[in-house]
């Protein structure tokens, strides 16, 4: 085996100030994370709780193997908006009766469950998710509908929800709908298109229009369960196909329902896997706090693949992008990660020949970011630095193996781009509290804008005012400080998580497990025109 070295002094105060910064990060991300377990607050938890129902992970908890993990996604979307973090919905991938499963769960001490732009967005992340990779969905409803005061951002984009789950059943990919409460008006419709609807019973309401809009609209008198009631459905419409009697029947009968769905992984199990040679706790410390100062990521391949065995691709050529093969969880992967920041055309050109080689052998990828960009200069554009870092998009763009990318450090620029960032489509994207991503780096950022007003000024003829050019900068740097933090970037979805470094092998894990599930292939030719 070639098993890496480790060059990490873990008694140096290097090592000690990037472990307390990584810390005091991780401190910050699980206070953010607590709000969404809290869900709507103490008050509607106890009241939800009074009517004897269960909350969402509850629910899903029950669901799950025992012992099984649960890769929770997006849990801070919504973050920094208007809206409760976590977006009144939990998404994520689990084990149910042997089969993993896409599971998504209304929080209904949230705004009664109601969706907001936020839970639309987390919804159809999930079922991207789902239909990627050919994952039984599991949807646990209790849902008033659309957050009505934000009906002009979900009423257009949401038809996209039930457009899906179509689409699921279509492929072949089971849909199953446990209803514990209300699903009204378009949620109505998530039972209404899933291949097989569970309803408990005397808490299930079904109905395109409750009581009082049947009144308004038609005169028309009459009572919840009579109009959508578990019972009306299970007797006379026909919607549900099983009838619970309560909360843990109706999750028992999910259970069954998923045991006899035949449903079968594409892939053999894979090889018998080694853990690393090092510690994860280790990879607390190996990110500085300072993301302008390098690292060698070799110390983060050694503690999150099997053995610490990697197979380093072209190590002299192209030395600030490191390429290799390993295993991971006894999954074959490609890993591309970021040495020095930077990427040159060397980089450039070695990363698109890696990712054809992965593509020939069906091996997917594993993009480690710590970018900031490609670089710039005139000797490097009059070397072809942007035929090459296009002929890397190029590669990455019409790939068609499986795609994993972690966000470690710095991830900007068209970098981000070349590294298979969110816009590309990556199967899973997770980011560690300490990564940042933006068009470029907060300072670099600022300070292009003030040259180009002492340019435009000195132009005028009029003379610059240093103070207000001060005062530009200190805003625009704490603006895009501000927007390149992960957390800020998982609110708005453009990840599928920020996660605890030592938990990284184990989400990989779990990904390329999920991953198996669906054949792939990779590109054989295809990648468009390479320019030389």
């Amino acid at each position: 085996m070639t098993v890496l070295a480790t060059a990490l002094d873990t008694t140096s105060d290097e090592y000690t100030d990037n472990r307390a910064a990584m810390l005091g990060k991780l401190a910050e991300l699980e206070a953010e994370h607590a709000k969404a377990l809290a869900g709507g607050g103490e008050k509607y938890v106890a009241r939800h709780r009074g009517r004897g129902k269960l909350l969402a992970r509850e629910r899903i908890e029950l669901l799950l193997d025992p012992d099984t993990p649960f890769l929770e996604l997006s849990p801070l979307a919504a973050w920094g908006s208007d809206y409760t973090v976590g977006a009144s919905l939990v998404t994520g991938i689990g084990v149910v009766e042997g089969v993993e499963c896409l599971i998504t769960a209304n929080d209904p001490t949230v705004r009664g469950g109601a969706s907001n732009p936020w839970s639309l967005k987390k919804a159809l992340r999930a079922n991207d998710i789902a239909y990627a990779n050919r994952l039984p969905c599991i949807n646990l409803v209790e849902s008033g509908g659309a957050d009505l005061p934000s009906q002009k951002e979900i009423f257009i984009p949401g038809g996209a929800i039930f457009r899906d789950l179509t689409r699921l059943s279509a492929a072949g990919i089971p849909t199953i709908a446990v209803v514990f409460g209300n699903s009204t008006a378009g949620g109505a419709y998530v039972p209404g298109m899933s291949d097989h609807v569970i309803m408990v019973k005397e808490r299930a309401k079904v109905f395109l229009g409750g009581p009082p809009l049947v009144k308004m609209a038609t005169g028309e008198e009459s009572d919840d369960e009579s109009l959508g009631g578990a019972t009306m459905h299970a007797r006379v419409s026909g919607l549900a196909d099983y009838h619970a009697v309560d909360e843990r029947d109706a999750i028992r009968q999910a259970r069954r329902v998923v045991a006899r769905l035949n449903h079968r992984k594409a892939y053999a199990d894979p090889a018998i896997a080694e853990p690393p040679k090092y510690e994860a706790d280790e990879l607390l410390g190996i990110v500085p706090g300072d993301l302008k100062v390098p690292f060698d990521p070799r110390e983060v391949i050694a503690r999150i693949v099997d053995a610490s065995d990697f197979d380093e691709f072209k190590p002299l050529y192209g030395t600030s992008l490191c390429t290799g093969w390993a295993r991971l969880h006894g999954y074959p992967v490609g890993i591309l990660a970021n040495a020095q920041g930077v990427l040159f055309s060397a980089e450039s050109q070695k990363a698109a020949q890696f990712i054809q080689l992965a593509n020939q052998r069906d091996i997917p990828l594993l993009f480690l970011h710590n970018t900031t960009g490609y670089m710039v200069g005139r000797e490097y554009e009059q070397g072809g630095i942007i035929k090459h870092g296009a002929m890397m998009i190029n590669a990455v763009s019409n790939s068609r193996v499986p795609h994993l990318s972690v966000l470690m450090g710095a991830s900007y620029g068209a970098g981000h781009y070349g590294m298979c960032g969110r816009a590309y489509d990556p199967r899973f994207l997770f980011a560690w509290p300490s990564a940042k991503s933006a068009v470029m780096g907060p300072q670099q950022l600022a300070g292009v804008l003030s040259i180009v007003a002492r340019q435009s000024a000195a132009a005028k003829g009029q003379p610059y005012d240093e103070e207000a050019d001060a005062a530009l900068r200190a805003m625009v740097e704490q603006q895009i400080e501000s927007e390149s933090l992960p957390m800020f970037l998982s609110g708005r979805l453009y990840d599928d998580g920020v996660i605890d470094p030592r938990d990284t092998r184990t989400v990989l894990g779990l990904c390329l497990s999920a991953i198996h599930t669906a054949p792939y292939e990779g590109a054989r030719g295809g990648f468009g025109v390479f320019r030389m």
